[in-house]
């Protein structure tokens, strides 16, 4: 099973399945509007701007898990994105990302890495669909060992 086998609804509703991405390094961030680490959106949008020529992709997926910090629906998370930090990086519909409702996606992402323990926790994703590495929270968009896994990946 890969990545890129999954599908899930973007933030307006369409099924979306991954395999869009294939062949392409992707880092899937949980995302909340109303956290600390909301900032983070702006780190990601640049990080997706400076490496989506290069095949890379950010995949931002909001959740409500940690400290009740996504409470909006899908038209306010999106609004909220693209007005306050001008995301143009995919964004999909929330999701659980630990516990028993666990998304599909979450559920392969963790299966080897764990689960988040908090809001804009990262998972490197390789070309051919497999977690490389995770990241926590703390660990900024432009954090130097975040971009030599970046790079590295890509080279592969």
């Amino acid at each position: 099973m890969s990545f890129f086998d999954l599908s899930s609804d973007s933030i307006d509703h369409v099924p979306t399945p991954l395999a869009s991405w294939k062949g392409k390094v992707a880092l899937v961030v949980n995302t909340a509007s109303e956290c600390g680490n909301t900032p983070q959106y702006a780190g990601l949008e640049k990080l997706w701007e400076a490496y989506q020529g290069k095949g890379f992709v950010v995949l931002g997926f909001p959740s409500n898990d940690f400290g009740r910090q996504e409470p909006g629906e899908e038209a306010d998370i999106k609004k909220f994105c693209s007005l306050q930090y001008r995301v143009t990086f995919p964004m999909f519909a929330k999701v659980e990302t630990k516990g028993d409702a666990q998304s599909p996606v979450y559920r392969f992402l963790t299966a080897h890495h764990g689960a988040p323990k908090w809001n804009f926790h990262k998972y490197l994703v390789g070309k051919d669909g497999q977690v490389i590495r995770e990241f926590a929270a703390k660990v900024q968009p432009d954090a130097p060992e975040l971009l030599a896994a970046i790079d590295e990946a890509l080279k592969k």
